[in-house]
């Protein structure tokens, strides 16, 4: 099949589909009261949203509705679901819960209209590829819901008052429409070593997820919290440092580290160039050699008498760089 025929431009645009029924009945389930398939519908949204676009890239399917239709489905999916779910579930007054509903809602499609205006923005830096502008809208929506998972889950406590409900929901919409630079997944390439123990780990998730899914989706959204520093850093690092921006990463590690010992007034150490001393002083030719073209391989070696030869050595190691051991 050829890849521009219909049939192959519309795989991807159904995958968005796919995605977009996720995330409403994502909100069926949750007004049901049934929060678990609400966070499972979210969370294969999220799955759903990652592989459309990679599968429209590899199959040179790309088009201007494609991407509208993406941001259509994101929108429902990551924001207007979460936002209904937190509202059903969230204890105390109706009204306040629907007005950190609303922040959270208006707050997904300002990122999402930000995120589309940037893909037209030619003037980024070379590394701007490689991070998000903000939180993305996948990980927002099931950040979102992470008083429900805890509650689910562990029962009760204070990740479920209300105020701290409000304050989450809030804290997490301003990370969405924040300037804060996230890392891109779209972006990370795996060492061919690697590829062995990252197989592994993805079996060791999946298992996790099966047996544990509430648990093993908290801790990968408390992770993806903890990269945020290390994302900030390096997102300056490569501000400062244009050298790096059109290098693998390999290149990259050593350009920090060189820089880093020079900042600690660190150098090399002399070993290497006190071994090439030593070794033209043993492959410069002997003063016996004859000047013919016999290699001195062929040439017998006349050793000096016992006693001789002391000062000629003494020289050899001051010329080396080093010192004789005193007798």
């Amino acid at each position: 099949m050829s890849r521009t025929t219909p049939g192959v431009r519309l795989l991807p645009n159904a995958i968005t589909v796919l995605a977009l029924c996720a995330g409403l009945s994502a909100v069926q389930f949750a007004l049901t009261g049934n929060y678990v398939l609400t966070i499972g519908a979210i969370g294969v949204a999220a799955v759903l949203d990652s592989l459309d676009g990679r599968i429209a890239r590899l199959l040179d399917a790309t088009s201007k509705m494609g991407a509208e239709l993406d941001s259509l489905s994101d929108a429902i999916s990551f924001g207007v679901a979460p936002a209904l779910a937190l509202y059903v579930w969230m204890p105390g007054d109706s009204r306040f819960g629907w007005v950190a509903a609303l922040i959270f809602a208006v707050c997904m499609v300002l990122r999402l209209a930000r995120f589309n205006t940037l893909l037209d923005d030619t003037d980024q830096p070379p590394y701007a590829s490689e991070f998000f502008v903000g939180v993305p809208a996948p990980a927002g929506g099931l950040l979102a819901l992470m008083p429900v998972i805890l509650t689910l889950e562990f029962g009760q406590s204070w990740w479920s008052e209300q105020a701290v409900v409000w304050v989450w929901t809030v804290a997490v919409a301003a990370l969405l429409i924040s300037r804060i630079p996230t890392l891109s997944l779209k972006r990370l390439r795996a060492p061919a070593k690697a590829v062995a123990p990252l197989l592994v780990g993805v079996g060791l998730l999946a298992a996790a997820v099966i047996q544990y899914p509430l648990i093993a989706l908290a801790v990968a959204l408390l992770l993806y919290l903890a990269h945020i520093p290390y994302s900030v850093r390096r997102y300056h690092w490569l501000a400062r440092h244009p050298e790096a921006w059109d290098v693998p990463p390999r290149e990259r590690r050593a350009i920090r580290r060189a820089r880093s010992q020079r900042r600690l007034g660190l150098r090399k150490p002399r070993l290497r160039r006190v071994a090439g001393a030593a070794r033209r002083a043993v492959q410069r030719p002997r003063a016996d050699t004859p000047a013919t073209g016999t290699s001195p391989a062929h040439v017998p070696r006349v050793y000096p008498p016992d006693g001789a030869g002391r000062g000629p050595r003494r020289r050899n190691w001051r010329r080396i760089g080093l010192r004789q051991r005193g007798r």
